[in-house]
């Protein structure tokens, strides 16, 4: 009888497989999940069952990691098993985990209508490039990667768009038993974010000077052919809010605010889920489309008016 592969032995050769197919720091969010969490836990063993790793989900939860993390990692898992099965390797059966239902949910972080103004404000009348990525995050909604990926050849003068390809992050990369971190250019997060995102007048009447005198291949937030990296750009981000005296907000807040002011625009939220490289709409609906209590009273009254 053929002897079973440890997890181990088949993550090595899932690893080998798998790296032709996904992208760079994807293939290293793997290595991340697998490395840390489950050949520590799983490596040597041959049979994985239910029972281990429910009791896996529940003490990586008691450490303190988020329920998206830990089912991240069982993703991970799943693949790895799913792959050694076909190979003959070991015997996959489905794992149906249970997670604690979540109690508490974090309120989302979003700028006041007039902590936004004063940030424009204040951006125009002290102008940086640094400060101009946040004036675009403001306007369009970029992820602090993607504003950090942006070269003055994705503005497009003429048809007054920002197009968005490309992102920027920090990999963790483990080989040999080493690990490194790696600055890692690549496409856009998904083939939704990537798309051309109009910009307002006023931006447009700051660009359009700036696009006669600079080099095109240069990156926007540092103005040479070197990029920010987003930690670095975060940071400043944070000493430039507590300068002009705005209560502390994550910068994916400026993207938030963004979509919150939209959608208190009243457009039209396939628009705003376009805008913002969502993958579907109902993204966009469960993070910023909450009816107050005004908007499910008149909701009411108009059903009992077709009833009349």
């Amino acid at each position: 009888m053929k002897r079973k592969s440890t997890f181990k032995e088949i993550v090595r050769l899932w690893k080998t497989d798998k790296r032709q197919y996904v992208k760079k720091s994807t293939f290293a969010a793997y290595c991340l999940h697998l490395d840390n969490h489950l050949i520590p836990d799983f490596g040597n063993r041959t049979t994985i069952d239910e029972d281990s790793v429910q009791k896996f989900v529940i003490r990586k939860l008691d450490s303190g990691l988020s329920q998206k993390y830990v089912k991240d990692m069982l993703v991970v898992m799943r693949m790895v098993l799913s792959f050694g099965d076909r190979l003959g390797m070991t015997d996959y059966k489905r794992i149906q985990v249970r997670f604690p239902t979540e109690r508490k949910t974090e309120g989302m972080e979003v700028l006041s209508k007039k902590e936004q103004k004063k940030i424009i404000h204040y951006i125009k009348g002290n102008f940086s490039f640094r400060n101009l990525g946040i004036l675009l995050c403001l306007s369009a909604g970029l992820r602090i990667g993607e504003v950090c990926a942006l070269t003055w050849d994705d503005i497009d003068i003429s048809t007054g768009m920002i197009n968005v390809t490309k992102t920027i992050q920090r990999i963790y990369i483990h080989e040999e038993g080493r690990g490194h971190t790696e600055l890692h250019i690549g496409s856009a997060k998904s083939v939704h974010s990537m798309r051309k995102i109009p910009m307002a007048n006023e931006i447009m009447h700051i660009i359009r000077p700036l696009k006669r005198i600079v080099n095109g291949s240069y990156y926007i937030l540092s103005n040479n052919a070197k990029p920010i990296e987003p930690r670095a750009y975060r940071n400043y981000y944070q000493k430039l809010m507590k300068e002009i005296g705005i209560p502390r907000l994550k910068f994916h807040g400026l993207r938030h605010s963004f979509a919150t002011r939209c959608i208190e625009s009243k457009c039209d939220y396939k628009t705003v889920s376009v805008l913002l490289g969502h993958s579907n709409i109902s993204t966009t609906l469960n993070l910023y489309v909450h009816p107050n209590v005004e908007q499910k009273q008149k909701c009411v009254e108009q059903m009992f008016k077709t009833l009349r």
